[in-house]
């Protein structure tokens, strides 16, 4: 074999792109390339970012946690499928094109509906490279020949296709509802797109006076009659009261219900209602009731046959049916003139300084006014029954479990949806209104004619679809699903998918609505292992944003660190049912880890000059040893990997690779090239390094897929048989090669190793110098020495050593002792010669009390009450950590300042 140079510093820049590149030429993406095409497929399919966006930290945990579960299942041989694709993200997308109208002085408006859509498929095609460019830095190795788009023309079949069936089946309807509204961008919004945020505001307390017998004032407005007083922070809202509304076993206002009273400004009289859902202890006990500009006063409404009056335009102004002076008016220009009215009319008791969340459009910032509003609606109750059904049955599971209570929750309080938007991009509403005979048609094909009367004055309905309405199909309309008669290739041989892998925060608005639909649809649950990782937070735990400047472009951490240490430390930090707390720093970790795996493999590629390879070695004691603790991380990752504990994966590959591998078993192989080994002794030396690097660069690859592959290419090709790592068999886990007695072994030698160690550390022994050494084993530990002695000289520094039963110390040496059953020792290394033993005795004796000042000041800390109250547990318990290890490095130092000859 001739040695391998790898460059001497790791330099992912140099490598990255070219190793993505041969992933996706080879085909190696492609299930139909798997070694075992009659083993179960593994599917996933991408949550479809939205094609305007630009991928930030939450989606670069999101697409390596799905890529890193895909390639190890890849590895496995069975048939590995991930679909990729891109959402049209209606109102996001339409506002990146109408803000680029507006800044060269046009609307949408002028441009028309046709040209509009014209121009947003445009940007659509601009920005879908940057997206797919993007995944493929982050080394998402999806099939890219599958991918989708939400409006392309196989999705949109499936989409009208969906909308009939609905609504052939009562599922679908039309009618006045109480929405989420933006005045600026004219639409009505799902729950999902409003965001909520804390806000400053005013709390106004109002009088509304009781009305007489003849429906007049009793203090016409100016105050000295009865009055109900309650409290409001949108008080322009009054002018679309129906009612005022008390609880029914409030004593307070036993007399109210029943009775009128007169509304403000707008000089109608209207009921005091008695319901249960008023919360007496809030405020006054009194509420009024605006039907059609708030969700719970729409459903009281409802409950008592009250009128519903909407007061806003679609443009968020005040319209015909408030009093005239308010008319045309903005809600901020109401709320205003309508509070100096209320003051002057004698209406208005006080103001108070609150803070409340208040949702805003999460596009344009717009504050949101609920609003009645004709729209399509989803029955959503019958789709949910049968959801919780499946899930009942055990069909689909949640990592973690307790989503399942979360999902339950919603499943059974669920509300009809809300399906209809005011845009131009998107699927536009199949549904065709006659202007003659009144027909609303419902079809799959365009009408130029109403199927009822046959007139051609039919005009189609100007709005879109919900664009979560498109993304519910997604895991069988991306398999070429069109219809409930379906029987693509993709569909039959793949759905129902096996995997979803998203963020806890779409559970209701995505992952539910997909197992709804494919259980109505497709008569399957569309996955059958649904893993919700937490969010991407700063340090401080808050959500990153523009606004707090905390937030991380993943692909600048890319081209800091590289993608594996991006990948890796996300996965090391995604604990199950916890948000990733993450700061730019923490990527150091991964990078450093990445570093590692470069200097351990250079170290063994050079060191293969001349060496005959190729040829299964006879395996030495620490040779077993490694096998059977990369048997063992074998187990415990594949096991991760199957339940979705990313955490615990890379946890133990960093644990094997770093401290197993690189630390003892590369430490204890220099022993084979030194000077003065045989030819045989190094090949066979080379041979076993080669081998164990070659299965644990498959161990980690599903984590760090780009220098594991680089690095596997440069090994001698008979140790990477098939070509390209990506596709190599993943290691599993053999009773053969497990050797708990081999690891006992090691352990013991590892103890005396660290503590031989330690001490020279203590002791200040030059690097260099050879110590000699005493052992005092049991039985056990001798015949685990005599099978790794040279190992032990070389990794602890020692010259020489003996073993013994018993026996004296031996003069001028230092003892320590470990260990435990069969392998309990003591060993004495002599340090008499090695190091000025008066000046060692006068630091130790600084060292002692430097460690007892110390002990007392955390003995003190973790004796007073209030810190042991007050202090978060995890430092409480870090204290404690500090006490334990220094009681122990000051018995060590007492140990040593005794044996000091």
């Amino acid at each position: 074999m001739k040695a391998v140079e790898l460059a001497k510093a790791y330099d992912p820049k140099t490598f990255e792109d070219r190793i993505y590149g041969l992933w996706k030429e080879s085909g190696s993406f492609r299930p139909e390339n798997c070694r075992n095409a009659e083993d179960p497929p593994y599917v996933v399919v991408i949550p479809p970012p939205n094609v305007t966006g630009v991928l930030h930290l939450g989606h670069g945990l999101n697409n390596s946690l799905q890529d890193i579960v895909i390639r190890f299942h890849r590895m496995r041989g069975g048939r590995t499928l991930w679909v990729p694709g891109t959402d049209h993200a209606g109102i996001a997308t339409q506002n990146v094109v109408e803000k680029k109208l507006r800044a060269r002085g046009e609307s949408r408006r002028d441009l028309g509906r046709e040209k509009f859509i014209e121009e947003t498929w445009k940007v659509k095609d601009e920005h879908h490279a940057v997206i797919s460019k993007q995944l493929a830095r982050l080394g998402a190795s999806l099939d890219w020949s599958r991918e989708r788009f939400t409006m392309d023309e196989g999705l949109s079949r499936a989409v009208r296709e969906v909308f009939v069936s609905l609504y052939e089946r009562d599922l679908l309807y039309k009618g006045n509802y109480l929405v989420n509204w933006c005045s600026s961008c004219g639409t009505a919004l799902s729950d999902d797109e409003v965001e909520h945020e804390e806000c400053d505001a005013k709390m106004y307390h109002l009088r509304y006076y009781f009305a007489d017998a003849a429906g007049t004032s009793a203090a016409d407005g100016a105050g000295g009659g009865a009055f109900l007083e309650l409290a409001t922070t949108r008080p322009e809202t009054l002018l679309g009261d129906t009612a005022v509304a008390v609880h029914p076993e409030d004593q307070r206002y036993r007399d109210a219900a029943g009775k009128m009273v007169i509304l403000p400004l707008a000089g109608r009289t209207i009921p005091v209602v008695a319901d249960s859902w008023v919360d007496r202890e809030f405020g006054t006990g009194v509420v009024k009731i605006t039907p059609a500009h708030d969700p719970n006063d729409w459903e009281l409404a409802k409950r008592h046959g009250l009128p519903m009056i909407s007061i806003l335009t679609s443009e968020g102004r005040l319209n015909d049916e408030v009093p005239e002076k308010y008319r045309g008016m903005t809600v901020s220009e109401a709320r205003e003139e309508v509070l100096a009215d209320l003051k002057r009319g004698g209406w208005f008791l006080r103001e108070e300084d609150i803070t409340h969340a208040v949702g805003h459009c999460y596009r344009c910032r717009t504050v949101i006014e609920p609003r009645l509003s004709e729209q399509w609606f989803v029955r959503m109750k019958p789709l949910a029954e049968k959801a919780l059904a499946s899930w009942r049955r055990g069909e689909f599971v949640f990592y973690p479990r307790k989503w399942e209570n979360t999902f339950q929750h919603w499943m059974e309080n669920i509300r009809d949806w809300c399906v209809s938007r005011q845009l131009w991009w998107g699927h536009r509403i199949p549904a065709w209104y006659c202007a003659d005979c009144g027909e609303v048609s419902v079809s799959r094909t365009d009408l130029s004619a109403c199927p009822r009367c046959g007139s051609a004055r039919v005009e189609q309905d100007p709005d879109v679809l919900d664009t979560w309405f498109s993304s519910w199909l997604w895991p069988f309309s991306t398999l070429g699903w069109e219809n409930e008669r379906c029987d693509t290739p993709d569909f039959t041989a793949y759905y129902p998918t096996t995997a979803l892998v998203t963020a806890y925060d779409i559970i209701f608005f995505w992952v539910s609505r997909m197992i709804m639909a494919g259980l109505e649809f497709t008569g399957k649950a569309p996955f059958s292992e649904i893993y919700l990782h937490g969010l991407v937070r700063d340090r401080q735990g808050r959500k990153m944003s523009k606004s707090l400047g905390n937030g991380l472009d993943p692909l600048e951490l890319v081209e800091e660190f590289g993608a594996d240490a991006l990948r890796f430390t996300l996965a090391f930090m995604c604990a199950q049912g916890q948000d990733v707390l993450i700061d730019r720093e923490s990527f150091r970790m991964g990078s450093k880890f990445a570093n590692k795996i470069w200097n351990a493999a250079r170290y063994i590629l050079m060191n293969l000059e001349g060496r005959e390879g190729g040829v299964r070695p006879d395996l030495l004691p620490v040779d077993r040893w490694i096998w059977s603790r990369l048997n063992r991380a074998a187990r415990i990752m594949e096991g991760a990997f199957l339940s979705y504990r990313y955490n615990d994966a890379a946890q133990t590959a960093y644990e094997y690779f770093w401290n197993d591998f690189c630390d003892w078993y590369v430490e204890a192989a220099k022993i084979s090239f030194r000077d003065g080994a045989s030819p045989a002794e190094k090949d066979r030396a080379a041979s076993a390094l080669l081998e164990v690097l070659a299965e644990s660069l498959r161990l980690l690859h599903p984590l760090l897929p780009f220098i594991t592959e680089e690095i596997y290419g440069k090994l001698p090709a008979v140790y990477r048989p098939g070509g390209l790592l990506v596709n190599a068999p993943y290691p599993r886990y053999s009773e053969e090669r497990f050797d708990p007695q081999e690891e006992r072994r090691f352990d013991f030698l590892k103890e005396m190793v660290v503590m031989i160690r330690t001490l020279r550390s203590e002791c200040a022994v030059a690097p260099g110098k050879k110590l000699r050494a005493f052992f005092r084993l049991l039985p056990e530990g001798e015949a685990a020495l005599a099978g790794h002695g040279e190992t032990v000289k070389l990794l602890a520094g020692l010259g020489e050593f003996e073993t013994a039963a018993g026996g004296a110390r031996p003069e001028g040496s230092i003892g320590v002792s470990g260990g435990r059953a069969g392998f309990v020792f003591e060993v004495f290394v002599c340090i008499a010669g090695a190091v000025d033993t008066e000046a060692l005795k006068k630091k130790f004796g600084r060292d002692l009390e430097k460690d007892r000042r110390f002990i007392e000041g955390l003995k003190s800390k973790l004796s007073n009450g209030d810190f042991l109250k007050n202090a978060p547990p995890v430092l409480v318990e870090g204290e404690k950590a500090k006490l334990q290890d220094a009681l122990a490095r000051a018995g060590r130092i007492e140990a040593y300042i005794r044996d000091i000859p």
